[in-house]
């Protein structure tokens, strides 16, 4: 921070249509928040950015209210108390929640996701492997889609967030597991990391055939991240009573209007298969369920997890832009 008496923000400037850019947000610098009775400030050392941030900004209809304009851009946060009036949360306590992208955030303790009690585990696993990334990963895969061992379990945005530990519960579970990523460097992260059986370059020359090559058994389950031509490519190879998990529609830019493309029915009649999407913040009741398998698969070393580290505020405008560019390896982090 430049002074004790400030903080920096990043505000949503202008509204999007699509993926959100640098110039839509904007760097302020205004005075510092005080905690009011039973409130508490956390100075905030962990950004997160996810895909999930395009929909927050959108002002087409999504499952949260846009952020609005001139207001702090929405994000998860991980940081500690340095000022409290509630004795419940004293100075010094590692806390993560919604507190948005910026230095110092005031809050009730209605607003606080949980006080952070992972042992050993760096701060930073609290907004990816050890908190909505990996609770998303675990509830998708296990709750709708039931993978059961033997299973093939194809995944797409295999080398993200939440693909990657997708990938490796399904492995855990018994199942055999084929990962989509863009570009050789996440392919090879997939196999070498963590774990697939097969990864596949969607970029590359001969995707489809290779797919259906790597999934000559029919498909199971399916855990989408991107939606569009990816997932027609993986509809086709589904298996008798597959289990299709909607997660993300990353590989579309804009849904008005909305892209055609092969419709679905007709697989999932034939193939009498299932189809589910679900939002995370549903479930909230999953968290401590998730967490305990979490830890203790990292701890054991049957889970592993990437991050990629961006240093400064200022790194945050592009930070969602970048993401989709597939810039990132694994989870992608702002340090302040």
């Amino acid at each position: 921070m430049s002074s004790m008496q400030t903080h920096r923000q990043v505000i949503l400037a202008s509204r999007p249509e699509g993926i959100p850019q640098a110039q839509h947000f904007r760097i302020v610098e205004v005075p510092a928040p005080l905690p009011g009775p039973g409130q508490l400030r956390v100075r905030n050392r962990w950004l997160s950015v996810e895909p999930a941030m395009r929909g927050w900004v959108s002002a087409v209809a999504n499952y949260a209210e846009p952020v609005p304009l001139g207001g702090v851009m929405r994000a998860f946060a991980a940081g500690h108390v340095d000022m409290s009036n509630h004795p419940d949360w004293p100075v010094g306590t590692p806390v993560t929640g919604l507190f948005g992208w910026q230095e110092l955030a005031v809050v009730e303790p209605a607003q606080i996701q949980r006080r952070v009690d992972d042992g050993d585990l760096p701060l930073s696993t609290a907004l990816g492997v050890m908190g909505i990334n990996g609770v998303t990963a675990h509830y998708g895969l296990l709750e709708i889609g039931q993978p059961q061992p033997g299973d093939t379990v194809v995944v797409s945005t295999a080398a993200g967030a939440v693909g990657s530990v997708v990938g490796q519960i399904a492995r855990i579970r018994g199942c055999r597991t084929v990962g989509i990523a863009g570009g050789e460097a996440k392919r090879q992260l997939c196999l070498q990391r963590f774990g697939y059986d097969v990864a596949l370059d969607y970029k590359a020359p001969g995707f489809e055939p290779a797919l259906q090559r790597a999934c000559e058994g029919g498909v199971n389950v399916y855990f989408d991240n991107t939606a569009g031509a990816i997932s027609d490519a993986v509809m086709a190879q589904l298996a008798v009573g597959a289990r299709v998990v909607i997660c993300g529609t990353a590989s579309v830019a804009s849904w008005q209007p909305a892209p055609l493309g092969p419709r679905v029915e007709r697989h999932l009649l034939v193939k009498r298969a299932r189809m589910q999407g679900f939002v995370i913040f549903d479930h909230p009741q999953h968290g401590d369920v998730a967490r305990a398998d979490l830890q203790r698969w990292i701890r054991e070393g049957r889970l592993q997890y990437v991050e990629e580290v961006l240093d400064g505020l200022e790194q945050a405008p592009d930070a969602i832009a970048g993401l989709y560019r597939g810039e990132n390896l694994g989870k992608r982090l702002i340090r302040l």
